[in-house]
């Protein structure tokens, strides 16, 4: 199993930047690089959660998004061709005095066959090096969209 763990920070909003998040209309692949438009599928949606299935590259998932806090940011995986058990995301966004918001991502990859095991290996080495670019890429679209 591999826990990642990535911090930066952005001039958006805890509010902002779940906004962003949230976002499964078409160009989604804009703010997350692993999210291709021909994976996404919206399965239900409320006003503080959704079930959603994406992916990218022959590695899908569904995760069950919860914002019911906006500081802290629940993506549960419900089901995928590659991830079980405790996989998922959380992100922690915390208000700084600047006007800024430090944004904390743990990335939970636990493989269920053997695709999963291996790539979850491989991240494992990676660790943040793999993920740092693609919340920055995240981070700097977002920014731009309040800009």
């Amino acid at each position: 199993m591999a826990t990642i763990t990535v911090h930066q920070t952005t001039t958006a909003t805890p509010e902002q930047f779940v906004a962003g998040l949230t976002d499964f209309g078409p160009g989604r692949a804009e703010l997350f690089p692993r999210s291709d438009d021909g994976y996404l599928k919206v399965h239900a949606r409320g006003t503080d959660y959704a079930d959603v299935t994406e992916g990218s590259g022959g590695v899908w998932e569904r995760l069950r998004y919860d914002w019911s806090d906006i500081n802290h940011v629940v993506l549960t995986t419900t089901d995928s061709n590659t991830w079980g058990g405790r996989s998922g995301h959380t992100y922690d966004l915390t208000p700084q005095p600047d006007g800024t918001t430090k944004v904390d991502v743990t990335v939970v990859r636990e493989g269920k066959n053997f695709k999963g095991k291996a790539i979850g290996a491989l991240l494992s080495v990676a660790g943040a090096r793999g993920f740092a670019p693609s919340l920055a890429k995240t981070i700097k679209a977002i920014e731009a969209r309040n800009a």
